[in-house]
Parts: structure tokens; sequence; C-alpha cells
């Protein structure tokens, strides 16, 4: 299935589609500044699942601005359905953010995810990251818990 979105917006021309082997560096500078532990075997973990995706940006004129990963899972807080498309990573580069790119990357995710059959999206955001909070809600998504997660070394 092939995803892709056009927008034009103030400055440059952004497209949203599937990634390809060639995006693979850029997806894997995107994914370390979103999570810097993330190690190679998580890629391609990630990139293994039959049941998940990779969406990316293209910049204008080159290279990639934008990614999210979706995938399904059973369940999740809040949904009424099983299984529900989840938002496990969405980033775009700080120098394009607020202009749309992280908008029409959630956009394309939910074509994906209805394309599937699939009837609700789930995400997650850390407790101290606003920013991501409220670029969630004005994209429609309800928050329906807060949690802290807790360990103890054995």
């Amino acid at each position: 299935m092939s995803i892709q979105e056009t927008s034009e917006g103030p400055t440059e021309s952004m497209r949203v589609r599937t990634i390809d082997p060639a995006d693979f560096n850029e997806w894997r500078r995107m994914r370390t500044a979103l999570w810097p532990d993330q190690t190679e075997h998580d890629m391609a973990r990630w990139r293994s699942r039959s049941d998940a995706t990779t969406l990316v940006a293209d910049r204008a004129g080159h290279g990639l601005c934008g990614f999210i990963e979706i995938g399904e899972r059973a369940f999740a807080d809040g949904c009424e359905t099983s299984p529900v498309a989840y938002v496990e990573g969405w980033w775009v580069d700080e120098d394009c953010r607020r202009g749309g790119i992280g908008a029409a990357l959630v956009r394309a995710g939910e074509r994906w995810a209805r394309g599937r059959g699939l009837e609700e999206i789930a995400s997650d955001v850390e407790l101290e990251n606003e920013t991501s909070l409220l670029a969630h809600e004005h994209l429609g998504f309800v928050e329906v818990s807060r949690a802290a997660l807790l360990r103890k070394r054995l």
C-alpha cells in the first residue's frame, strides 16, 4: 500500500510517503534524535514487523525532515476496539516544526490504519513533554490517563 500526501506550505513543498531503503541513514539520524539509546537491532526489529509502517516526510530539495512509526497493538488505554493503531514514534526536525509536517505525518498514519480496518489510534507522551501533548491534542487526540512508570533493580 502506498501512502502519499503532498502539502504546500508558505515556503516549501513537502511529501509524506512510505519509507524506502535509500532513506535508512536519514531515518536513523532522526530516530536517534528521538531515542538516543536506540540501536541497529531496534531498527531491524521494527522493520521486520508485518503489522507496522514507517512514513517519512521529504525535506524540500534533499533528505528527510520527519517520520512517524505506527503499528498495531492488541489494546491501548482508553480505546474501545481491538486491535488499535499506535503511534510508536513521531519526529519532525526542529527547523521544520510548526509548519504542518507533523500533522501530515499523522494524517498519513491514520489513512494507513483505516486501510487495515482499524477504528482507533492511540499514542503516548512523556509527562514533562508539554509540547508533544499539545501537538497531539491539536490533532484530535484526547488524554485518557497519566502514569508514572516505576522500576526497582533486584
